[in-house]
């Protein structure tokens, strides 16, 4: 079952709202815990669940517009719009796999100091330091791809709705000068 109108107007125009707002939050909370752990400690359990919510709002907008796409005419800016969106789902499950580590990780290393002569680590700080390095540029190119996908599937969006729905000219009805 999914949700296909919402009090009267198509629910994929209001939905996508949700995922245009959350991919690049969470794309940014990712970043910025990533680069410093101690952001991501403050974060802490919430920033997984925001890449949750994000990913968990990708098919529910995917779906309401597939229910759209059945009830507009088709053409290629329609169907442009959504082939782009069908993309989108891996770049929130990326973010949501990189949230998901940093909080783990940093969750870890935060226990880790607290006690420290109960843990013993298996990595050299040099180690430490690559995986973490590894993490901020894999954290970056998942977050900018998944800005980037929804820039574009935005973009194309809009040109589906509006290619033909106004004028490059004001309505002079009462507007403009009457000469």
């Amino acid at each position: 079952m999914s949700i296909s109108v919402v009090n009267g107007l198509p629910a994929h125009v209001l939905v996508v709202h949700f995922v245009v707002v959350l991919v690049p939050l969470s794309a940014l909370a990712v970043v910025v815990g990533a680069i410093w752990p101690s952001a991501a400690r403050r974060m802490g359990v919430v920033l997984p669940l925001l890449a949750l919510v994000t990913l968990a709002s990708v098919p529910v907008a995917t779906n309401a517009g597939e229910w759209l796409e059945e009830h507009v005419d088709s053409d290629a800016l329609v169907r442009r719009h959504a082939e782009l969106g069908d993309g989108l789902l891996p770049w929130a499950a990326g973010l949501f796999v990189l949230a998901t580590a940093v909080w783990w990780t940093t969750r870890r290393s935060a226990s880790a100091e607290a006690a420290p002569g109960e843990w013993t680590r298996a990595a050299t700080p040099r180690s430490a330091l690559i995986v973490r390095a590894a993490a901020v540029v894999l954290s970056v190119v998942v977050a900018a791809g998944a800005v980037v996908d929804v820039y574009r599937i935005g973009d194309s969006g809009a040109k589906a709705a509006w290619h033909d729905g106004f004028s490059k000219t004001a309505d002079a009805g009462g507007h403009g000068d009457d000469d």
